[in-house]
C-alpha cells in the first residue's frame, strides 16, 4: 500500500520555530524576578537569581507585525554567573546592541551623544523598547529547538531602516533625542514560538 496517506516521509515538518537568521522588529518585555543588588545597578526588581547563584533578566520578545506578528520568544539575558564572566559579557553585548537598535545609534558611533544614549538609569529603561532582533535557534532542556534572541540589528545594517520603518541613517550618525521609529516591514511566515520558562538556560547559568 502506498500514497500520501500511507507514507508521511514527504510531509512538511511541523516545526514551530521561526527560521534561524530571521530579522524582525520586536518589543522587549522584562518579566520581573524580584532580585536586586544596588551595588551592581540591579534595582527595580527586574533581575532574577537562580538557585545556582546565576543572575539574569527573563526577557520576552514579541514580534510587532508581519507574518510572525504576536509571536513570542523567551530568552535570558545574562548578568552574572558563578562559573565566570562569559555570560555577563554576552548579556552586556546584547543590551548594547538593543540600545543601538532601539535608539538608532550606529555601533561605530563613539561620540559623546552616542555614549550617553547607551547608558540607562536601570533595567526599567529596557522594558518596552522596540528594536530589530536577529532571531536564532537554541535548544531547551529536552533537546528540542526553541527560538532565542542573541543579537540586535543596528543602523549599520542595510535592512535596518526598512525593518524599523524609518529613513536610513548614514553610518557614523546618531538619531536625534526622542527618536522613536514606528512601523515595520514584514518578515517570513510560521507559528507560535517556543514556550516560556527557563528551558534552554546556558550551562553556566544552571
Amino acid at each position: 500500500m502506498s500514497g500520501i496517506w500511507n507514507d508521511f516521509n514527504s510531509a512538511q515538518s511541523n516545526s514551530n520555530v521561526i527560521p534561524k537568521g530571521t530579522l524582525a522588529k520586536v518589543r522587549l518585555t522584562i518579566r520581573p524576578g524580584g532580585f536586586d543588588d544596588p551595588s551592581q545597578g540591579w534595582t527595580g526588581g527586574f533581575a532574577k537569581r537562580a538557585a545556582t547563584g546565576a543572575v539574569y533578566l527573563d526577557a520576552e520578545y514579541t514580534v510587532v507585525d508581519g507574518p510572525y506578528a504576536r509571536r513570542k520568544i523567551w530568552s535570558l539575558i545574562g548578568l552574572y554567573s558563578p562559573k565566570g564572566p562569559d555570560w555577563a559579557n554576552m548579556g552586556r553585548s546584547l543590551i548594547r546592541g538593543i540600545l543601538n537598535s532601539a535608539r538608532g545609534i550606529s555601533d561605530k558611533d563613539n561620540s559623546p551623544d552616542a555614549q550617553a544614549r547607551r547608558r540607562i538609569n536601570g533595567f526599567g529603561d529596557l522594558d518596552g523598547l522596540e528594536f530589530v532582533a536577529r532571531i536564532d535557534i537554541g535548544q531547551d532542556t529536552n533537546g528540542d529547538d526553541k527560538n532565542e534572541v542573541r543579537g540586535a540589528v543596528t543602523p549599520d545594517h542595510r535592512d535596518y531602516a526598512a525593518l524599523m520603518g524609518t529613513v536610513a541613517l548614514p553610518i557614523g550618525t546618531t538619531a536625534p533625542q526622542g527618536y522613536a521609529p514606528q512601523q515595520t516591514a514584514a518578515v517570513r511566515p510560521s507559528q507560535p514560538a517556543s514556550a516560556p520558562g527557563n528551558a534552554g538556560r546556558p550551562s553556566w547559568a544552571q
